[in-house]
């Protein structure tokens, strides 16, 4: 017996591996070999190809395709309509798998809590680190910094965020966040939870 949720109109193959809790929405298509943790929350419209992982607890609203060697991990939030790519020069008519001499698809790691917004376009080859945010429409050219954010095309940071999703001000190299009092300290262009 299942112990997820998957619509009636949604397409899970027999060989994906499917968590506990997990919801599957109208319309979406969950290939073989597709691995999604537990708690998972996967909006209506989506596509997710074989080789693709996701967490716990990950949450994708509609219309998002994650394909081959993208990575969500744990808590990971995806606006609508968000994409991601996994390969750098694409021609129709020389498919990676036939032609290896022309390229080869590339992976993506998005790490633990990060969020991306609506309509954000994340190229491949790239790592969003944890707890950081993507604004709507950004598009992701290279790597983003823990708790980071990033708007913009190219998308450019413009400052930190909370792990509960809250801007960070830092006046100094320390700061605590003003609602659920969690800290930080800044060194060189990173910053890390105390």
């Amino acid at each position: 017996m299942k112990k997820y949720f998957s619509h009636k109109t949604a397409e899970v193959g027999e060989k994906a591996k499917i968590g506990e809790g997990t919801k599957i929405w109208q319309n979406s298509i969950i290939l073989d070999g597709a691995v999604l943790g537990k708690n998972c929350n996967i909006g209506h419209n989506c596509f997710i190809e074989g080789r693709a992982k996701l967490g716990n607890g990950v949450k994708l609203k509609s219309n998002i395709d994650v394909w081959d060697l993208v990575t969500l991990e744990d808590y990971v939030f995806v606006g609508p309509s968000a994409v991601f790519t996994n390969d750098r020069n694409p021609r129709a008519k020389y498919p990676k798998a036939k032609y290896p001499q022309y390229g080869k698809l590339i992976k993506t790691v998005v790490e633990e809590g990060a969020s991306i917004g609506a309509n954000a376009t994340i190229l491949c080859g790239i790592t969003i680190g944890k707890w950081s945010m993507i604004g709507a429409g950004a598009v992701v050219r290279g790597d983003v910094a823990d708790y980071g954010i990033v708007v913009g095309n190219p998308a450019i940071a413009i400052g930190w965020i909370c792990e509960c999703g809250n801007k960070l001000n830092f006046s100094g190299n320390n700061v605590r966040c003003l609602v659920c009092k969690r800290r930080y300290k800044k060194e060189n262009k990173k910053i890390e939870q105390l």
